[in-house]
C-alpha cells in the first residue's frame, strides 16, 4: 500500500464501487464482500458505516445495498462545476427580476437533482440543494420529460405514479397530456403538486443535439406565484435556460 494511505477507507471506497456497479435491485453482503476481496465481519462493518453517512442503502427485507443519497449528492456535483459556474449569474438575475426563487437542476441518468439555487434575501424558502425530485409531480420533471423521446419519457415512469397532494398527476394519459402543453408553451408548469403550497414553472437547457442537459426553476409560495403570473415567469424561465444553453459547457450530453 502507498505511503499515507488508510486502508479501512481503501476497503470502504472499494465496497461503495462494488455497490455501485451491482444491479437495480442492489447486491447482498455476501457477494460484495467477495467481490472485495473481505471476509463478511469487515464488510459489514464498513457497509454498516457508510450506510449511516448515507453513502448506501439497505433494504431491511432482502439485505441488498444500493448507492445511498449521500452518494448521488456528491455525485451530483462532480462534473458540472463550470456549468454552475455559468448558470450562477443568470441564476442571480432570474430571482431578481422575478423576486422569487430560482434553482438549477442537472440531469442524471435516472433523475435530477438540484445542484444551485439563488433566493432573494427577503424571502425565507426551503433549500432544494441536493434534493431528487418525482419527475411526475414536480414543474422540473415535466420539463424534462416533456423534451424527452416518449418512450425514454415512459421508461422513467416505471411504476405507479405517486400521489402527494391533491393536484398530483396520477393518470398516465392526464400525464401524457400535461407533456405534450409542456413542449407547446415551452416550460413545465406545477401547481402544488409535490407541495400544496409550492407553485413553479421550470424550462428545460438543451444541449447541441436538442436534449434537456438541466433544468432551471421558479418558483414559490401559492400566494406569490399564482397561476396568473406563469405566463410572465415562463417566458423569463425560458430566456434564461436559453442563455445558460449557449454557454459552452452545455455544448455536448452530459
Amino acid at each position: 500500500m502507498g505511503q499515507g494511505r488508510v486502508q479501512s477507507v481503501d476497503r470502504a471506497v472499494a465496497l461503495l464501487e462494488a455497490v455501485a456497479a451491482a444491479p437495480p435491485a442492489g447486491a447482498p453482503l455476501a457477494e460484495l464482500a467477495a467481490g472485495c476481496g473481505l471476509n463478511r465481519a469487515t464488510a459489514w462493518r464498513l457497509l454498516a458505516t457508510l450506510e449511516e453517512n448515507g453513502l448506501v442503502d439497505r433494504d431491511p427485507a432482502g439485505g441488498r445495498y444500493t448507492v445511498g443519497f449521500a452518494a448521488a449528492r456528491i455525485g451530483a456535483a462532480a462534473g458540472v462545476g463550470g456549468l454552475v459556474r455559468r448558470a450562477r449569474p443568470v441564476l442571480v438575475r432570474l430571482s431578481g427580476a422575478t423576486g422569487e426563487t430560482a434553482d438549477l437542476a442537472v440531469v442524471q441518468r435516472h433523475g435530477l437533482t438540484y445542484v444551485d439555487e439563488v433566493a432573494p434575501s427577503s424571502v425565507l424558502t426551503a433549500n432544494w440543494l441536493g434534493r431528487h425530485v418525482p419527475l411526475h409531480a414536480t414543474s422540473s420533471g415535466k420539463a424534462w420529460l416533456a423534451w424527452l423521446p416518449p418512450d425514454e419519457a415512459e421508461a422513467l415512469l416505471d411504476g405507479p405514479l405517486a400521489r402527494f397532494t391533491p393536484a398530483t398527476l396520477t393518470s398516465r394519459p392526464a400525464l401524457r397530456a400535461e407533456l405534450r402543453a409542456t413542449r407547446e408553451r415551452g416550460y413545465g408548469v406545477c401547481v402544488g403538486e409535490l407541495e400544496s403550497r409550492l407553485y413553479g414553472v421550470s424550462a428545460p437547457v438543451l444541449d447541441g443535439g436538442g436534449r434537456p442537459a438541466a433544468v432551471l426553476s421558479v418558483w414559490g409560495p401559492s400566494d406569490r406565484v399564482r397561476e396568473e403570473r406563469f405566463p410572465e415567469l415562463g417566458a423569463l424561465a425560458v430566456a434564461a435556460a436559453g442563455e445558460i444553453a449557449r454557454s459552452p459547457q452545455v455544448g455536448s450530453r452530459p
